[in-house]
C-alpha cells in the first residue's frame, strides 16, 4: 500500500484526491488554480458584484473569471444572485462551505506574502548557481 492510499485510509476519508479518477481531484484544481484562489480570497472580504471582482482580481479575464465563477458556484462554494433590476445586477458572495475554504486559502495566502523576502533570496541563490531559466 503507498503512503497516500494509507493517509487516506487513515483518516478514513470516502475520497482521495491522489486517485486519478477521483471527483475530488477536480475540486481541488478549481480550488488551487490562480483563479479560483484569488477568486476565493476577493470573497472571504465579503459579496462582490462581477465588475468588482474582476477590478479585485488584477489581471483576470472576463471570460476566465466566468469560467471560474461558474466552476466554484457548481461546487457549492459560491452563490450567485441575480437582481431582477434594469440594468441586471448579479452579486456573489460565497458559501459557507466557500467561506470555510477561503479561511484555509486565506492563511496560505498570508503565509506567501509574509515569507516572500525568503522565496526570493532562495531565487536569487538559485539563479545564481544555476542560470535564470
Amino acid at each position: 500500500m503507498d503512503t497516500t492510499q494509507e493517509h487516506s485510509e487513515a483518516l478514513d476519508l470516502p475520497f482521495n484526491v491522489f486517485a486519478k479518477a477521483c471527483p475530488s481531484r477536480i475540486t481541488l484544481e478549481h480550488l488551487t488554480g490562480r483563479w479560483g484562489a484569488l477568486t476565493l480570497g476577493a470573497l472571504y472580504e465579503g459579496s462582490l458584484r462581477f465588475n468588482e471582482l474582476r477590478r479585485r482580481v488584477d489581471g483576470v479575464s472576463e471570460k476566465m473569471l466566468s469560467q471560474t465563477l461558474h466552476a466554484l458556484e457548481r461546487d457549492g462554494l459560491v452563490h450567485r444572485e441575480a437582481q431582477p433590476t434594469n440594468p441586471p445586477r448579479v452579486d456573489y458572495e460565497l458559501t459557507p462551505l466557500g467561506r470555510e475554504v477561503a479561511k484555509r486559502l486565506i492563511g496560505l495566502i498570508h503565509f506567501v506574502e509574509g515569507h516572500m523576502a525568503d522565496v526570493l533570496d532562495a531565487r536569487r541563490r538559485y539563479d545564481e548557481t544555476r542560470g535564470a531559466l
